[in-house]
């Protein structure tokens, strides 16, 4: 073990992960990294110490006596190399870190934040719609704006908006000089699969390619505009609804300033608890729509086919 001190603490980090989860499964994860990347790098640093430091073919995973001993000595670099770290560079100030998925736009809170907090960094990342709730469930951000449903236990979520489904077909399509679409409409037509939230972009090439229909979030439409394709309101398909969604029990001071932001409340408004806004959010149906959907009328709807 004299070569200790020399060796990665990357990789005396990622071994002390497997060793306080003797999983290795369990330890990737928490890492986010691949069990095979994991599983190789332990078998490099056993190689490099000359030693076995789980004991071959055990199950469940079991420590050596020198993988106990490294354990002990990996903690003590790792505790050095943090504190060291921490005396050379300045405390970074606080960050809040907020994810969106495909067709959400958060240009405005964003600015209304930058101006709000200079202070304090906001870090926007786009995720896939698949990986929504994993990403906060994870910690790799602190709130998403999601598409629900999301599976809501331990989550706390606020209905923002619904947004109209859209049908979209080539420019030239007879459905391109309707209003709004019924699916009644579509029943001849080939549709496209957009199950797949996160590849409505190749349903959309698709229909420009080979024609048929494909119907989507208003706001994908937009965001996957192309000058061959047209889309029009649909009327007799279920809304999606998007929403901001935390951990419930990470419901921290910049979260609720962040709630806040997007809730439109005044710089100098007192700040209402996010359970409060939750609820209110169960008795009030969603303030608004987008897509362009005309409000309702008492009379059933006519089509046009002239523009």
């Amino acid at each position: 073990m004299s070569r200790l001190e020399s060796i990665d603490v990357v990789r005396l980090r990622w071994f002390v992960a497997v060793a306080q989860e003797l999983h290795f499964a369990r330890a990737a994860k928490s890492l986010h990294i691949s069990r095979q990347k994991l599983s190789h790098a332990v078998i490099d640093l056993e190689n490099e110490l000359g030693t076995k430091l789980f004991v071959p073919g055990a199950q469940p995973t079991q420590l050596t006596d020198d993988g106990r001993e490294l354990q002990e000595q990996a903690r003590a670099i790792i505790a050095r190399a943090e504190s060291a770290a921490q005396g050379q560079q300045p405390q970074a100030p606080a960050v809040l870190r907020v994810g969106f998925v495909p067709g959400v736009t958060v240009s405005k809170w964003s600015r209304i934040w930058a101006e709000r907090f200079p202070d304090t960094p906001l870090e926007v990342s786009a995720l896939a719609q698949a990986d929504q709730e994993a990403a906060l469930r994870a910690g790799r951000v602190d709130m998403c704006f999601v598409r629900l449903p999301i599976d809501r236990d331990g989550m706390s979520a606020i209905p923002l908006y619904r947004e109209v489904p859209v049908v979209v077909v080539q420019k030239e399509h007879p459905l391109s000089v309707f209003d709004e679409v019924r699916v009644a409409d579509l029943a001849d037509e080939r549709l496209q699969d957009t199950s797949d939230v996160d590849a409505v972009g190749g349903a959309l090439e698709l229909v420009a390619a080979a024609g048929g229909a494909a119907i989507v979030p208003h706001s994908l439409a937009r965001l996957h505009h192309r000058r061959d394709l047209v889309y029009r309101p649909m009327l007799d398909v279920p809304d999606t609804e998007v929403a901001l969604a935390w951990p419930a029990d990470r419901t921290t001071d910049l979260v609720e300033e962040f709630i806040g932001v997007v809730r439109g409340r005044s710089e100098r408004s007192s700040r209402a608890p996010a359970r409060a806004d939750e609820s209110e959010s169960r008795k009030k149906p969603t303030a608004k729509k987008t897509g362009g959907r005309p409000a309702p009328a008492k009379k059933k709807p006519t089509r046009r086919r002239g523009r």
